[in-house]
């Protein structure tokens, strides 16, 4: 996959659970668990915007295209 998620390594610096981050964010932790596990076929602008406002990063801290 070229798109790599770096969900983990933000949430990792920030010592935040999975759990206080998809109640801060507005989703469950099942779906961020698809996320972060770069299952997810899309990711929503407004999703994407409330997971950088809770991490205080910019959308590049949390994808990353990586060539194949």
């Amino acid at each position: 996959m070229p798109i790599v998620v770096r969900i983990d390594v933000e949430l990792a610096k920030r010592k935040m659970s999975v759990g206080e981050f998809a109640d801060r964010i507005g989703l469950t932790p099942a779906n961020v668990a698809v996320l972060k596990n770069g299952r997810a076929k899309a990711v929503r602008f407004s999703t994407l915007e409330a997971m950088c406002e809770v991490l205080q990063c910019q959308p590049g801290d949390l994808l990353e295209w990586v060539e194949e």
